[in-house]
């Protein structure tokens, strides 16, 4: 199926995760990022998408809104995670944690619920401290059902 909206950002990830929110809600994580959670690097929270990066510095991010589900292999991904986030402003927020809310980029979508396929890629580059590193993380989105977090590919060494 053919996206309709692709963008790019390069988000600081700091405490090793960025967001998706709705621009509506408070976008609160702290009781979310549960051990489950972490494990996955996955949370989720009433209009808000927590994705758990494997740096807490400037990371790759691809934010894709599609029609439909598209039908793609998860090969070139570590880790493949499903989600869905509800969307009533029509305005998704995409951040770091600790970015300016004001500031942050937003993209306009219809107003609906929304499934979302975090995938995680290249997340065995990153250097021993943590501080270099080609991993990469791509967010695509299209109208669905509620659905809660569902780990579709799991990264090696985790279980």
């Amino acid at each position: 199926m053919a996206e309709i909206l692709k963008r790019h950002f390069e988000l600081l990830a700091d405490y090793h995760q960025f967001y998706l929110q709705d621009e509506s809600v408070k976008g609160d994580l702290s009781e979310s990022w549960t051990p489950d959670a972490t494990k996955r690097l996955l949370a989720v929270a009433p209009g808000t998408i927590g994705v758990g990066t494997v740096r807490n510095r400037k990371v790759s991010v691809d934010v894709e809104v599609h029609v439909a589900e598209p039908v793609e292999s998860f090969d070139e991904w570590d880790q493949v995670n499903d989600c869905s986030i509800e969307i009533c402003s029509g305005r998704i927020v995409v951040a770091g944690c600790t970015d300016y809310f004001p500031d942050a980029a937003r993209i306009d979508v219809p107003p609906a619920i929304y499934r979302a396929r975090v995938l995680y890629g290249n997340l065995g580059s990153v250097s021993d401290d943590g501080l270099e590193g080609q991993d990469r993380y791509r967010v695509v989105l299209w109208s669905g059902n509620t659905l809660a977090p569902t780990v579709l590919k799991q990264r090696q060494g985790e279980s």
